[in-house]
């Protein structure tokens, strides 16, 4: 700490030696000795309570965050948001709700560019038995003008898609009870 060599401490310890004497050096020593253990357990009694003062602002510090996390935690409402979406939405049925339809004239028939799409989705989205489904897909492409590939695409994947509505009982085939494979 202060940097002093053996030299210095040989020195010191001479002069010591001459000024005080030699009988009266071991009890100086030892009052010395007394002296720097009390000055450094006073020096860590220091440093003890001021790291205790750290810790105990620390603490403080860590007491008012939970405190404040703890606050937010109560006052939390996971639905606040769920409900202000809701509420959105239903504002937005009522205003449309509220607004007057947009029709088109009745003399005008509504425009389609492709009769062939619209009949292939209509087919497509209804329940269909097979024989109606293979019909169906007959009606589209001879109602196309132009016969095109998309069109004959659209048609059996249409057919293809169908749901399948089962045959009643009275519709269905009678098995055949006499024997005779056929």
């Amino acid at each position: 700490m202060f940097d002093i060599s053996w030299t210095e401490f040989l020195l010191i310890g001479v002069v010591a030696l001459i000024v005080i004497g030699p009988k009266e050096l071991p009890g100086v020593l030892r009052t010395l000795g007394q002296w720097t253990r009390r000055v450094r357990s006073m020096a860590a009694d220091f440093q003890g309570q001021f790291q205790e003062a750290m810790r105990e602002a620390e603490m403080a510090d860590l007491k008012k965050q939970v405190d404040d996390i703890a606050h937010d935690i109560k006052s939390y409402d996971p639905l606040k948001d769920v409900r202000a979406d809701v509420e959105a939405a239903g504002k937005d049925i009522q205003s449309s709700l509220e607004q007057p339809a947009v029709t088109t004239p009745a003399s005008e028939p509504p425009q389609s560019e492709a009769p062939v799409e619209q009949d292939a989705v209509a087919t497509a989205t209804g329940p269909v038995a097979l024989e109606a489904a293979e019909q169906s897909a007959a009606e589209i492409s001879a109602a196309a003008s132009e016969p095109s590939d998309y069109a004959r695409e659209t048609a059996v994947v249409a057919a293809a898609i169908a749901p399948v509505v089962p045959e009643t009982v009275e519709d269905a085939p009678k098995p055949d009870t006499t024997g005779h494979g056929g």
